[in-house]
């Protein structure tokens, strides 16, 4: 029910998809003599040209607790922890303000604070806040009726059927669009509807089960819940069935399916399109893109073939997954217990001030990020990241005009891109204006329905206007960083833009390795196998010779080949068909961040060893410790089965293999195991 952005056809890339993400100092920075570098960590029992990961950070590995709360942890774990308890300190502060003016932004954050945190009240109420909706879904009585409720929950952003958003139009990047495409379902991917593999199968039926008692709290027997969650299971599964996986949907060419309202009208006739669009506050509306045509067609033939009781059990059930984090806490528990517990593996509930905070920045994040740089962020780290910047865009046009695969005519083209890109450091020109969003001291579902009805029509809005290439798609305490190909842009919050990332105490070589590394990743994401199918104007167009295409397509598979060959746990293998844009960006943005930092050697000098490592050692043991993971084994297998990102460790050995920069740093030769022979080396930007 919290409002999410939906990339229908594009997720712009992020460094890594973390929820666990780190602070102010790095819990291991007193243990070294330079700063950045944790000297405890690094196992030099392993020959760090067989496994560089484990040398630079077997010790914390053993060392570590991942916290009961955390699924998985690591740097980017301190980070976020450390940036939340600040938050929390403004939530705190917000929530006392008695004297704040009433419609300001620090009264709606204070209210709506207050609001979560009553866990007297939400276990008062129970599940009655979301009552009014499970009548609404038992009036249904004709298919017309599906469309209607479908449209009504949509403006509460509740993800039942399928998925809408309003965006830049990949084929004509100044105008925005809406995208359709699927959705409806709640298990991490289609796949896991449809494999019948043993761990499947039993996650499957945890699912069902899971339903079963999440149906209970609507006053259903359990037997009765029993037989009405196979039902919402069934229809879920027929969904899959017709869904694109993860894969899949990185086919951005098979995912735009422009067409007129009429055209979607005769492909899935049984759904009144035009009601529902009216509904939702579109009008005068022609073209729209479909992500997904036979999920719409299929979805428009259970129109008919489901019966009305099945859907009410349909909806009934995705109804009540949406609203559970924000009702009593027997049923915040139970949903834990699934969605986190089951799948991810994580021990204990996070606290109530976490989650509160986590829904407030997801739904008010600017307005609580322009509190929060207001007291948590240096301009001058702003002014030293973007000088960090400027010399990385310049390394990396040299190694454009050094390409030995690329034409001179591609090679034009790409420079192009290249300064075209769109920096965003720290936080928005303009902040968002929050005076139509009414919070309330009601109760806390309420508030959070009002804040995503305001996001949804924030998003809807757009539609038929040009494109704000001023909005920013993460909230400033974010510790995360994306790359978005159709505005060509590439953003870095202020959570990100702080220690251990970016310390001005640390010498260059920490610094390079971590946020130049990020930095030149999220550059290298204009040119990874779907950033490269964008122009400079954020138009998806072939802008490249045949030739540079095939070749740079050879170079790809590469890249995908050798991730197919690390075993991440047990015998799943990481997935290199799902992981090569961040694979490629990761390599690109270690490769570029090495010579950088050789460049600002030009006007510095080259330093001295420090703690005994040359800078060069010091820029990859710095690098791998930014990886520095601990998962649980559950969190392990789903990253490896949905996540674009691989595991940390191999986004350290991953490209340290193929760069020769780290070949000489640490005299890698052959029958070495990090030795990768040259002709299977990747090497693309």
């Amino acid at each position: 029910m919290i409002y999410k952005k939906k990339f229908l056809i594009l997720i712009p890339a992020a460094i890594a998809l973390l929820t666990s993400c780190g602070g102010k100092k790095a819990d291991n920075a007193d243990n070294t003599k330079g700063y950045g570098i944790d000297l405890t960590a690094i196992d030099s029992t392993i020959k760090p040209q067989d496994d560089f990961y484990d040398f630079a950070n077997n010790n914390w590995l053993k060392r570590t607790v991942i916290p009961a709360a955390e699924v998985k942890w690591g740097i980017f774990g301190v980070l976020n922890q450390n940036n939340q308890k600040d938050l929390h300190d403004i939530l705190t502060e917000a929530s006392a303000n008695t004297a704040a003016p009433a419609g300001s932004n620090i009264r709606k954050i204070g209210d709506f604070y207050k609001t979560a945190m009553d866990s007297v009240k939400l276990n008062t109420e129970g599940i009655n806040p979301i009552m009014p909706w499970i009548a609404a879904i038992d009036s249904m009585n004709k298919p017309e009726d599906i469309t209607k409720l479908t449209a009504r929950m949509h403006r509460m952003s509740a993800s039942v059927l399928w998925s809408i958003y309003v965006s830049s139009d990949i084929k004509n990047s100044n105008e925005n669009i809406l995208y359709v495409g699927q959705g409806g379902t709640s298990l991490p991917d289609a796949d896991y509807y449809l494999k019948s593999d043993p761990e499947s199968k039993e996650i499957q039926t945890k699912y069902i089960a899971h339903i079963s008692k999440m149906l209970q709290f609507l006053g259903y027997t359990a037997a009765e819940a029993d037989k009405k969650a196979k039902i919402a299971m069934n229809i879920e599964t027929r969904l899959a069935k017709v869904s694109m996986n993860v894969i899949q949907q990185r086919d951005i060419e098979a995912q735009y399916n422009k067409k007129t309202i009429d055209e979607l009208s005769k492909e899935a006739p049984n759904i009144n399109w035009n009601e529902y669009f009216s509904a939702i506050g579109i009008k005068d509306m022609t073209d729209l893109v479909v992500g997904q045509p036979l999920f719409m067609k299929e979805l428009s033939n259970m129109y008919k073939s489901v019966p009305m009781d099945d859907w009410k059990v349909y909806f009934k059930w995705r109804l009540i997954d949406d609203a559970a984090p924000f009702l009593s806490d027997e049923i915040v528990l139970q949903n834990f217990d699934f969605f986190e517990k089951t799948l991810n593996g994580a021990q204990e509930l996070k606290p109530r001030w976490r989650r509160c905070l986590e829904v407030i920045d997801m739904t008010m994040g600017e307005a609580l990020g322009q509190l929060y740089v207001d007291k948590h962020f240096s301009k001058e780290s702003k002014k030293k990241i973007n000088e960090m910047v400027d010399n990385l865009m310049a390394v990396y046009s040299d190694h454009i005009n050094k390409l030995d695969w690329m034409s001179q005519e591609t090679k034009k083209k790409a420079q192009e891109k290249l300064i075209t890109i769109i920096r965003k450091l720290g936080y928005p020109d303009k902040w968002r204006d929050y005076s139509n969003l009414h919070i309330q001291s009601d109760n806390y579902i309420s508030n959070v329905i009002r804040a995503s009805e305001f996001e949804f029509n924030f998003n809807i809005q757009k539609l038929g206007k040009p494109v704000d290439k001023t909005e920013w798609g993460m909230s400033p305490p974010t510790v995360n960083a994306y790359y978005n190909p159709v505005i060509n842009e590439i953003v870095f919050p202020a959570g990100i833009m702080q220690p251990p990332f970016f310390d001005p105490k640390a010498d260059d070589a920490v610094n390079y390795a971590r946020i130049g590394a990020v930095i030149g990743h999220e550059i290298t994401h204009g040119f990874d196998d779907q950033g490269s199918q964008f122009d400079a104007q954020g138009n998806m167009k072939d802008w490249w010779t045949a030739e540079d295409k095939e070749k740079f397509v050879e170079k790809t598979k590469i890249v995908i080949e050798q991730f197919d060959q690390y075993i991440a746990i047990d015998s799943l293998h990481v997935r290199g068909a799902l992981t090569v844009g961040e694979n490629i960006a990761d390599l690109g943005g270690f490769t570029i961040a090495f010579a950088a930092m050789q460049r600002s050697w030009l006007t510095k000098g080259k330093p001295d060893k420090i703690d005994g490592y040359t800078p060069e050692q010091r820029f990859f043991i710095s690098g791998s410790q930014m990886w520095q993971t601990k998962y649980r084994d559950e969190a392990l297998k789903k990253q490896v089965l949905t996540n674009p990102h691989a595991p940390g460790k191999f986004r350290v050995n991953g490209p340290f293999s193929n760069m020769p920069e780290f070949y000489e740093a640490f005299n890698v030769k052959e029958g070495d195991k990090m030795y990768r022979p040259e002709n299977i080396r990747a090497k693309i930007w």
